[in-house]
């Protein structure tokens, strides 16, 4: 019998696990999927206000694991640790997927003007400079608007889903017009996708731009 190839994703909460788990049996399908959820950590970068040394340190521990567990490609689910993936890249053979870069690529060709929005200021800071990054490495420029609901958050994980979107959508539209492109920092906020689509500028997300980054490094692997 043929090994089915594996997928290992690493979450630092549970608010966006069923979101991204449906996403992934669509996107994914015949693909074994072994999750690593930690919401300690990002309890501790909220805490800490950024990516700590002992963040990244059990990051790298995960993301070692998920290899020596037989992952084919890993993917991390979160955008406030985006600077410790780059240094468990260093230490893994197997290929690891941040779920916002396909995003960001989306976010430099559908620009300049970029609305990047986040309901924890861990991830807004984090996806705006990928953004950057992303434009310098492709030879663009951007200029982003940052848009903080602040509170939404804690509504969310109080379970006031409505609120949470309520919030969330009031600080988007105050900049719409001026954005060429709206950029979702957190998958948590996937949910809003079609109410905003009615706002006018493209929507970008994470989560489904994310897994199909995976589903084309299971392809080139599967060709090889």
């Amino acid at each position: 019998m043929v090994k089915p190839q594996q997928v290992t994703i690493i979450y630092t909460g549970r608010v966006t696990v069923p979101g991204t788990l449906e996403v992934t049996q669509e996107v994914l399908p015949g693909v074994r999927v072994v999750n690593i959820i930690d919401d300690s950590l990002l309890e501790d970068v909220l805490a800490a206000g950024g990516l700590t040394r002992d963040v990244t340190r059990r990051i790298c521990q995960y993301a070692l694991a998920a290899e020596d567990g037989g992952a084919d490609v890993i993917l991390s689910q979160c955008s406030s640790v985006g600077e410790a993936i780059d240094v468990a890249r260093k230490l893994v053979r197997v290929p690891i997927v941040k779920i916002d870069e396909p995003m960001a690529e989306e976010a430099v060709r559908l620009g300049p003007r970029v609305a990047v929005a986040a309901t924890l200021p861990t991830t807004l800071d984090p996806t705006c400079h990928l953004i950057e990054r992303t434009a310098e490495a492709m030879g663009r420029t951007v200029e982003i608007r940052r848009v903080l609901a602040e509170g939404a958050f804690d509504a969310l994980r109080a379970g006031d889903t409505e609120r949470h979107n309520a919030m969330v959508m009031e600080r988007i539209a105050e900049v719409r017009d001026a954005a060429d492109v709206i950029v979702l920092a957190q998958g948590s906020m996937a949910v809003l996708v079609p109410e905003l689509a009615r706002l006018g500028p493209p929507v970008l997300t994470s989560p489904r731009l994310g897994i199909q980054r995976v589903k084309e490094v299971l392809d080139r692997q599967t060709r090889s």
